[in-house]
């Protein structure tokens, strides 16, 4: 399986704190070793990085490490393969434009099939993977269930029951991007944290490592992280509910869990 890391935030934020520990997990800490990716949203747009090799050795990752680049709104992945092969093609995050907005999709899990596919076929995969093919397929639906954007609120209530239906087919654990809000959907795991005044000193997991966020935020700042598994040793992270979709907007959780 793979390893996912979401942040959203209510001022532009750097993700290197958390980056430092989660690129670890690809091939140092963790066998993901099959490609890392990275999307950074940044003035309605969004900045992606790919590297088909691990992320723990990458240069690009180590650029990325050493270029603090803020964003509202960041995804990134490490790859275990489980379909298609090792390729650029197959790394996620995966982006496609809908509405004139750009959407970013990054799956953990296996699915073993997609659900038929009603009407023509606005979206096609670049790769081979199972992950793509469902990001489509996601993608589809919303283009055909909607003449124009809906709100965020909108959305939220369809694309839970079609995360649902693509996980009758296997896991899937997905973060997926829309402008400066972060849905993420647990099939099997993923957990949360909230950061926010007042803030402590929080300690990687991966790497001896600390960092004291009372001195590097103001008071009104708010970030919420999301992963596969906590990055961190001394918070107190939350679990997400096995089926559970939520939606992150400014930092926080918007509407109320199940």
């Amino acid at each position: 399986m793979c390893q996912l890391l979401g942040m959203n935030c209510n001022v532009p934020t750097d993700i290197m704190f958390s980056f430092e520990g989660f690129h670890r997990r690809g091939g140092l800490t963790d066998e993901h070793a099959d490609g890392w990716g990275i999307a950074f949203f940044e003035e309605d747009g969004w900045r992606v990085f790919l590297d088909n090799q691990p992320s723990a050795t990458s240069q690009v990752a180590r650029f990325v490490r050493e270029y603090p680049i803020k964003s509202r709104c960041v995804i990134a992945h490490i790859r275990k393969a489980t379909q298609g092969k090792v390729s650029l093609a197959n790394t996620h995050p995966f982006r496609r434009e809908l509405w004139g907005k750009e959407w970013i999709f990054a799956h953990n899990g296996n699915l073993t099939s997609l659900p038929d596919h009603q009407g023509a076929r606005r979206f096609q995969p670049i790769g081979n993977s199972d992950s793509e093919q469902a990001f489509c397929w996601l993608l589809d639906q919303i283009a055909q269930t909607y003449p124009a954007a809906p709100s965020a609120e909108e959305l939220l209530p369809r694309l839970q029951q079609w995360a649902a239906l693509l996980a009758q087919s296997g896991t899937f654990n997905f973060l997926l991007g829309w402008n400066d809000t972060l849905f993420a959907h647990c099939s099997t795991q993923l957990w949360y944290i909230t950061r926010q005044a007042p803030f402590t000193v929080a300690h990687l997991a991966d790497a001896d490592l600390a960092v004291d966020f009372s001195q590097v935020t103001t008071l009104n700042d708010r970030v919420a992280v999301i992963a596969t598994q906590p990055l961190t040793d001394n918070e107190q992270w939350i679990p997400f509910k096995q089926g559970e979709l939520l939606m992150f907007r400014d930092g926080q959780l918007i509407g109320l869990r199940t």
